[in-house]
């Protein structure tokens, strides 16, 4: 077959979505189908296929779009800024889409609900199209809309995401999800069919993963005491406010212990300002952006995520692959992920005092630790299985042909 992998987001980019891209791809590929890659790209400055190299300019596609949604046709769209942006920027993706050609696929594998409301606009008729959705894009929303979006016409911006959530999931002849909190989600509050949506979760390069765990950075900290680790984006979803108030209250239990945090993103200052007003200089430390995770994690004791909303994060499952015992949250799909005291601890999101705990208990406990640890090491090997991942989503491909 030949298939295009499609996202509204910017590619490459650092994420998960970007990750199972090219795992997926590369999987396909090696079975002889043929795929491209369709998104965002050069910061939304284009809409292009990555790997041929072909790209149209935001610049030439806005005027004809903002030329057709008028603030005096629609001001409804003009009400709020993020609708409006939304709106924009969906419109000259789709335009981008049709002029780059979709005639040529078998196939189309949209990774999120904007791009797959805009690819069933401009399809080929009787051209297959299957959503995968990595997360809920209207929940994320609503986040944002009490802090960094928040506006007077907020209740405008919800309910806007909360339609393109049923249509993008709608939109696809099959929706893919990773877990049952998310098949929940949008049959229970968006109302999308039961049976459009099938449930598979991820799958991982395992050896590939394996493979990297020697490799590191010429930068990397150097530490005696035990590593907790967290790796992922920096932002509010993710809770990392609450564990560096969970490190506050560690600290005065014991100090055996270094926090490396790996990643960025918009909480990035704002963290930094915290853990220096928590003391703790001289236990946290922030590694930015990071190309060798896998080795991170093999110097690590213990993985933290004490996510506040969380779908099926890849980081999880790098460390459940590497071995590493998890502390997590409740959020999202996280208790899909890790069976408490088993393979990690779950704790409730936003609970300080339950986080800090948790940590102390693993730092005590190495037997205990190390235990959990092997547990999830075997339940990456029989769970997170590319082939198996990619074999489920081919019966997808060819249920619907």
């Amino acid at each position: 077959m030949k298939i295009l992998l499609s996202t509204y987001w910017n590619i490459p980019h650092v994420g998960g979505v970007w990750t199972y891209m090219e795992q997926l791809k590369e999987k396909l590929e090696s079975l002889g189908h043929e795929v491209d890659l369709l998104g965002y790209g050069e910061e939304s400055s284009i809409v292009h296929i990555v790997n041929e190299k072909r790209s149209v300019k935001k610049d030439e596609l806005l005027p004809l779009v903002k030329a057709m949604m008028s603030e005096e046709k629609y001001p409804e769209i003009y009400a709020n800024q993020l609708v409006s942006y939304t709106e924009l920027q969906r419109y000259v993706y789709e335009l981008g889409a049709a002029y780059l050609g979709l005639d040529k696929y078998d196939l189309i594998h949209a990774q999120d609900i904007i791009s797959s409301t805009c690819i069933k606009r401009v399809i080929p008729k009787d051209q297959l199209l299957v959503t995968s959705l990595h997360g809920s894009v209207a929940y994320e929303i609503r986040d944002q809309l009490n802090t960094i979006h928040r506006s007077s016409t907020s209740h405008v911006a919800k309910a806007y995401f909360d339609h393109l959530e049923k249509i993008g999931a709608m939109s696809g002849d099959t929706a893919i999800v990773a877990n049952n909190w998310l098949k929940d989600i949008l049959t229970e509050e968006f109302e999308v069919s039961e049976e459009k949506i099938r449930v598979s979760q991820y799958g991982y390069d395992i050896d590939g993963f394996l493979g990297r765990m020697d490799t590191k950075a010429a930068d990397m900290p150097v530490t005696d005491k035990k590593v907790i680790l967290f790796t992922g984006r920096m932002i509010e979803n993710k809770g990392i406010h609450h564990l560096i108030d969970s490190l506050a209250l560690l600290k005065n239990r014991r100090d055996d212990w270094v926090c490396w945090l790996a990643g960025e993103g918009e909480k990035l200052a704002g963290l930094r300002i915290q853990s220096e007003q928590q003391g703790l200089d001289d236990n946290v430390e922030f590694l930015r952006n990071r190309k060798d995770v896998p080795y991170l994690l093999s110097l690590a004791d213990i993985y933290v995520l004490p996510s506040l909303l969380d779908n099926q994060p890849l980081s999880l499952i790098e460390a459940q692959i590497a071995g590493v015992p998890a502390i997590v949250s409740d959020a999202g799909g996280l208790p899909e992920m890790v069976e408490h005291e088993v393979t990690g601890l779950i704790v409730s999101k936003g609970d300080v005092n339950a986080l800090a705990n948790s940590l102390e208990r693993l730092l005590e406990d190495d037997d205990f630790r190390n235990q959990l640890g092997n547990n999830a090491k075997e339940f990456a090997r029989k769970h997170w299985d590319m082939d198996e991942a990619v074999t489920r989503v081919l019966d997808i491909y060819q249920n619907e042909k």
